[in-house]
């Protein structure tokens, strides 16, 4: 039986099929010299399951970073958690109406690296769930290191069509960047 597989397998030509990535990458933001206040990616298509922002960032101080859906920047409609670890001990912290999703107090010298996944953005039955993974290393300088888990919940059943980012206080610095990408 086997032979007649290798012989059916070897006279086929092409693929049987294209693979898919499960990634596509949409957009992506790298803050010039001077800084930005925001960073918006807007005209998000709804045509994938979820979304995902990774970045590299800095702010102007050490502030924590809200993310706002659709421009929709009224406090009573966000929430968060979130939990931190330096290494020498862990915190938490959770708030209604701050949109808070990543948390940058420890530090405005180092940039942090994050990944933040908003799941089932386009969903039209369901309130809004984002969660992000961050954190920095100083190589064993101080500050210490630290990282985060965070989420953070947006108060609408409105499928999402732009994210704008904004530290709660100053700017992002220079060279700060994020992409957006489509996840399948």
């Amino acid at each position: 039986m086997s032979p007649i597989i290798g012989v059916i397998a070897s006279s086929i030509s092409g693929r049987l099929w294209e693979p898919q990535g499960a990634y596509d990458a949409l957009a992506t933001v790298t803050v010039p010299s001077g800084g930005v206040a925001s960073i918006t990616f807007a005209g998000i298509p709804n045509d994938y399951k979820h979304l995902q922002i990774r970045g590299l960032c800095g702010t102007t101080t050490n502030a924590s970073i809200n993310m706002y859906y659709n421009s929709d920047t009224t406090a009573g409609n966000y929430a968060y958690h979130r939990v931190v670890g330096d290494g020498s001990g862990v915190s938490s912290a959770a708030g209604t109406s701050l949109p808070r999703i990543l948390d940058l107090s420890g530090n405005s010298t180092f940039f942090y690296a994050s990944v933040i996944d908003v799941l089932d953005y386009a969903s039209t039955s369901k309130n809004k769930t984002a969660r992000a993974l961050q954190g920095y290393d100083t190589n064993g300088g101080p500050p210490t290191s630290q990282v985060t888990l965070a989420s953070e919940l947006w108060l609408s059943t409105a499928a999402v069509n732009s994210v704008q980012l904004t530290p709660a206080s100053g700017n992002f610095v220079q060279h700060t960047q994020f992409t957006l990408y489509g996840v399948r």
